[in-house]
């Protein structure tokens, strides 16, 4: 697989031998010398992430901004993604899209995180990760299966939210349970009717209402916007036990995006996701066979949150003259992304599946006929 990293060059950080530039090297958790090859450790102090009381003012938003070094804002003319790199680097090409139209933006104040999950994958070990997913795929084309791809890998820290609260969730609602009865009946079978029974179902309802109760802990939102969506949400299995202090050592080497999303959307997404839970668990703990009318008013009480960074290979590629992007958990090894499709595989596959519904239906047809002889 062909490969391409982007990354910056190391500013702030010399080598302690040779005083050349230094990277966050992921497998050694270390800075690593790209000239002499020499390591060195990162201080840190292991301290427990620090939990914000989440209120409804906004004003206190941006309090944390200094990175601990110079940064400066780039902007993509084509998707608009923003990042930050060391105030005396350049960026060629959009680290999102690939646009080689990267603009410097004045006022680089952005909220820095207070937590960071460092990269534990190398950019090598994310390669092999997305080869062996590529070739688990089904329905794409076999060259793209068994073949190389030219992807630009790129490291990136992605901003997140995350939010915890304890719920009290008030509900009411109809529930039916089912019964059944034999109820008699006739047909016509060979020109002669007959009688014959079968199980006739109906349901009875009844009023119930309640109070649950629910803690939610690190609901873990993307305060990025230059995402798939839906491909970011499937590299959200990241062990938040390992979240370590921030420090800017972490980021050398390394791209960080701005956060996008503002604290008080962040929450109203996870609020959104709170409340799916607990519908689904409120509807486990009413049972029944049907639910009908559902109300639930719940009271978010205890709110906090973290703003933290986390680890992510992104790159795109080009199948066919079309583009496509896929996603490595820099921490898990975890990919999504998006593949080319074979037609022809999905045509077989719809056929076979054709071919097994009119099978089943031919069995079921003879079957009765024989039966009703």
């Amino acid at each position: 697989m062909a490969i391409d990293t982007q990354a910056i060059s190391a500013i702030g950080f010399p080598c302690s031998a040779c005083g050349g530039p230094t990277r966050f090297d992921a497998d050694s958790q270390r800075l690593k010398c790209d000239y002499c090859g020499t390591d060195q450790p990162i201080e840190n102090v292991l301290l427990a992430p620090k939990e914000h009381r989440l209120t409804d003012d906004d004003a206190d938003e941006t309090a944390g901004t200094d990175w601990g070094v110079a940064q400066q804002a780039m902007q993509c003319e084509q998707c608009g993604g923003q990042s930050l790199i060391p105030a005396t680097q350049t960026a060629a090409s959009c680290v999102f899209c690939g646009s080689p139209k990267v603009l410097v933006q004045q006022g680089s104040r952005s909220i820095r995180p207070e937590s960071v999950i460092p990269f534990r994958l190398s950019v090598k070990a994310a390669a092999e990760r997305f080869y062996a997913w590529k070739r688990k795929r089904w329905f794409v084309p076999n060259a793209f299966k068994k073949g190389d791809i030219d992807a630009k890998l790129t490291g990136i820290y992605v901003p997140y939210w995350t939010f915890d609260a304890e719920t009290t969730s008030v509900y009411s609602a109809e529930v039916g349970v089912h019964h059944y009865r034999t109820v008699t009946k006739t047909r016509t079978v060979n020109g002669k009717t007959e009688r014959y029974t079968e199980q006739e179902r109906y349901t009875v309802w009844h009023s119930t209402s309640g109070v649950y109760g629910r803690s939610f802990d690190d609901v873990l939102v993307p305060a990025s916007g230059q995402y798939d969506a839906e491909l970011l949400e499937k590299l959200g299995n990241f062990d938040l036990a390992q979240l370590l202090p921030y420090k800017p050592e972490y980021l050398s080497g390394f791209i960080a995006e701005r956060y996008s999303v503002s604290r008080a959307d962040g929450w109203q997404r996870a609020e959104e996701r709170m409340h799916e839970t607990l519908s689904k668990e409120i509807r486990s703990k009413i049972g029944g066979d049907e639910i009908r009318g559902l109300r639930i008013g719940t009271d978010y009480g205890d709110r906090t949150f973290k703003h933290l960074l986390l680890p992510v290979w992104n790159a795109r590629y080009v199948y066919k003259a079309k583009p496509y992007r896929f996603m490595v958990n820099g921490q898990t090894g975890l990919v999504s992304g998006r593949v080319p499709r074979s037609g022809v595989k999905i045509t077989l596959f719809v056929l076979v599946c054709l071919a097994v519904v009119l099978g089943a239906i031919g069995l079921y047809i003879a079957y009765g006929s024989n039966a009703s002889v």
